[in-house]
């Protein structure tokens, strides 16, 4: 029997949704859906947890709405809702019932089922952008936490030779194979895992999550790290920036890139080479 998804309905303002959203990250919801007054938030329906929500509802002096959607429901909702996208003139973002967007050097086309990652959201894009600024070319790049496997799928574009993409749920399996096959990027790895995978070394790791689960594994992707490799994170507010800089750098990072979006923040950083 699949899986059903339960959908919380919030009504509340641009700002406040994006702190939402990093909130209910926390408690396992994995899939979003925002307008400028409303945000719809997704979970399986057997983790999800009211009292844990009540709490976050409370706090802002906000209530919700709760309904259940079938597994099957996800597509017809994302073919209703999920628009294109353009970052610059070098990518362009849409799902395939779009036509090809004009002007643009390349294309990713993302059908999503329950899985972040379109670029619609600024960590997505932040991280996008930064991937640009690397010399990615015949580089081993990994993935953690993959989602709809958008980042992998343009780490191969920007030339990465051998990439790895992780995620914790098969639901996101699922979706990421179906959408590097779609992207020419078939040869992309895609692995069941809630933790690094022992025993591999990349020059550029993304990790596109939430603070949480980046304070928890950001040790175990560093020893990953090749020297003079890169390491962009995501997923983090604004607030966040601080505690993450001096966490990294306490790991031996240093700190060279950052962005911001709609208070969001990514974060880039280098491991040093050894003299």
């Amino acid at each position: 029997m699949d899986t059903r998804t339960c959908a919380i309905t919030i009504q509340a303002s641009s700002d406040l949704q994006e702190l939402l959203v990093a909130q209910l990250s926390e408690l396992g919801f994995d899939g979003f859906e925002q307008t400028e007054t409303t945000l719809i938030a997704y979970m399986e329906e057997e983790a999800f947890n009211s009292v844990d929500l009540e709490l976050i509802l409370n706090q802002h002096k906000i209530t919700a709405s709760e309904s259940i959607i079938e597994k099957t429901n996800w597509n017809a909702i994302w073919e209703s809702n999920f628009q294109p996208i353009q970052i610059s003139n070098r990518l362009g973002v849409r799902a395939h019932f779009h036509p090809p967007i004009s002007g643009v050097e390349q294309e990713i086309i993302i059908t999503p089922k329950m899985s972040f990652g379109t670029g619609h959201h600024a960590t997505t894009s932040l991280v996008m952008e930064m991937m640009f600024a690397i010399n990615l070319q015949d580089q081993s790049l990994l993935d953690f936490g993959t989602g709809t496997g958008i980042l992998a799928i343009l780490g191969k574009m920007l030339g990465a030779k051998m990439i790895l993409a992780v995620d914790n749920d098969d639901w996101c399996i699922e979706n990421a194979l179906e959408n590097c096959k779609v992207n020419g990027a078939g040869d992309i790895e895609v692995v069941l895992s809630d933790r690094p995978i022992p025993g591999r070394n990349f020059n550029t790791i993304l990790a596109n999550i939430n603070r949480h689960i980046l304070l928890e594994h950001l040790p175990a992707l560093v020893k990953q790290l090749n020297p003079g490799g890169q390491l962009i994170i995501s997923g983090l507010l604004k607030d966040d920036e601080v505690e993450l800089e001096v966490f990294c750098n306490n790991l031996g990072l240093l700190s060279i890139n950052k962005g911001e979006k709609n208070g969001w923040i990514a974060l880039g950083f280098l491991l040093p080479i050894a003299i």
